[in-house]
């Protein structure tokens, strides 16, 4: 993944890169896409396994589900403050931080006698993934110039499409032979592997500055994103249930989160702010945001959806669900490399145009998915969304960063992962809830489970495919950030 194009930027004010080693920025840039996939990757590992789980440690599917939910909710509440951690210090310590907590976490869970002890191993592991993802995303964004990012981030999609998408495949395929503590033993020895090589390897390509704490922001922070995803979590938990699980945290997120965006703006005057929001005078990082977004509802929302109806619907196993959304995964990292160098010569438009017409069709599609359904159309229509998927991610990445002046990168890299995680549990949410509602309403007026489910998933994917058609006219919006002849951003701050 090493990317020969790699250089050093010219230094701008409190963050960026000391002397020119392109070879250095190279390896730095591969330990940490290596680094990252392998953490990313436990994002989605624990969905097939849930059931083991419930029969393995006498737990509810609610408590199961915390573990999927506890890892979000911990990612929502870290990323916030990665701005803050990456201007502040260099990036070995920030690397050996992320890769420590990971490998613990993972220690943990491995060795977890029962499910409290788990939930913490996640907990921790989560800690570590949310440093991760802005660290890769802003050292790349400092390192690499502007006119060859898209290779590059190209590699980032890799990390960030993929993984999730084959966390399943490989959780089937480890619990179809093994214990479900070996999807943790096995990926400890990798993890540490990551760590020590980094230790060995990686080097400083940052200059920190002194960026002040601030406190309340970080509560603020913790209780608005934390609120968000743990009441979009529940909502899609408790779908047929009392909506006071969701709806009591959901609410004290949201004013949680308006007092946050007004304290930063008032903060960020002084360059004191948590998070900077002077991210979103880029209309191209504003569109970019919005359009990922609804792609990371479209992804997360279809992979809880497509095992649920795999299994439930379709009576496929474990390990013919993971093998039946392998392609899809596949599909996504083999196209990533190439979507990323057609960026760099052609730009965002020519790429997010078709993509979002392709992953709208994949949706409208799976809309007609119903019991009867043989399972290679599945297979199509999830290959197809992939295959939209992979045209959207590399440009949105790119550009949104790149329209950003560099003082800004570690802060919109922040922006870009904490919207990750919102939109993924608002996507798993509103589809889960929308499946559940539907399935028990025909449930009571006699229908089969089975027929009844198929139904749900139905509706359920057309709440997304209508949601997918706003990424159309957003799409025509996004354009290649300015570049200015010494190869910096031109005018980040202004509309692009």
């Amino acid at each position: 993944m090493t990317d020969p194009a790699v250089t050093t930027a010219t230094p701008p004010p409190g963050g960026t890169v000391a002397a020119p080693d392109a070879k250095r920025n190279s390896l730095v840039i591969s330990l940490l896409l290596v680094s990252a996939f392998i953490v990313i990757l436990n994002e989605t590992i624990m969905g097939v396994a849930l059931p083991h789980l419930m029969t393995d440690l006498s737990i509810t599917a609610t408590a199961a589900q915390w573990l999927t939910t506890a890892f979000m909710l911990t990612m929502a509440v870290v990323i916030p403050i990665t701005g803050f951690l990456l201007q502040r210090f260099h990036t070995r310590p920030v690397f050996m931080a992320a890769m420590s907590l990971f490998s613990i976490g993972t220690f943990i869970a491995a060795i977890a006698p029962g499910f409290e002890v788990l939930i913490v191993g996640r907990v921790v592991q989560a800690t570590g993934t949310a440093i991760m993802m802005p660290l890769l995303m802003t050292t790349v964004m400092t390192l690499v110039p502007p006119a060859s990012r898209g290779k590059t981030m190209g590699n980032i999609s890799i990390v960030i499409s993929v993984a999730p998408a084959i966390g399943p495949t490989i959780s089937g395929l480890i619990l179809s032979v093994l214990d479900w503590r070996w999807m943790f033993i096995l990926v400890l020895p990798i993890a540490l592997g990551g760590l020590f090589l980094g230790a060995a390897r990686i080097q400083n390509v940052t200059v920190p500055s002194k960026a002040p704490l601030d406190v309340v922001s970080v509560v603020l922070s913790a209780f608005g994103f934390g609120g968000l995803v743990y009441g979009l979590s529940n909502l899609g938990e408790h779908a047929t249930g009392s909506a006071a699980a969701g709806l009591v945290p959901l609410g004290i997120g949201l004013v949680a989160i308006a007092l946050f965006i007004w304290r930063q703006v008032s903060l960020q005057r002084s360059d004191r702010a948590l998070l900077d929001l002077r991210t979103f005078t880029s209309r191209t990082f504003t569109f970019s945001i919005v359009m990922l977004a609804i792609s990371m509802m479209a992804l997360f929302g279809t992979l809880i959806l497509l095992p649920i109806y795999m299994q439930n619907v379709l009576g496929l196993q474990a390990l013919e669900t993971g093998l039946l959304l392998l392609p899809g995964g596949l599909t996504m990292g083999l196209l990533a490399p190439f979507v990323g160098r057609f960026y760099d010569r052609f730009g965002p438009t020519v790429l997010l145009v078709p993509g979002s017409i392709i992953v709208s069709g994949a949706f409208w599609f799976m809309t007609m998915l119903s019991a009867d359904t043989p399972f290679w159309w599945v297979l199509v229509a999830h290959v197809a969304l992939s295959f939209g998927l992979a045209f959207l991610f590399t440009p949105l990445f790119t550009s949104a960063l790149g329209s950003l002046r560099p003082k800004l990168y570690s802060h919109g890299s922040a922006v870009v992962g904490t919207v990750q995680q919102l939109a993924g549990a608002a996507g798993t949410a509103l589809f889960v809830m929308v499946m559940s509602s539907q399935a028990a309403s025909l449930m009571n007026t006699g229908v089969s489970e089975v027929a009844a489910t198929a139904a749900g998933i139905q509706s359920a994917f057309m709440y997304g495919a209508i949601i997918s058609l706003f990424a159309i006219p957003v799409a025509f919006f996004i354009r290649r950030p300015a570049v200015s002849a010494d190869g910096e951003n031109a005018a980040p701050l202004m509309a692009h």
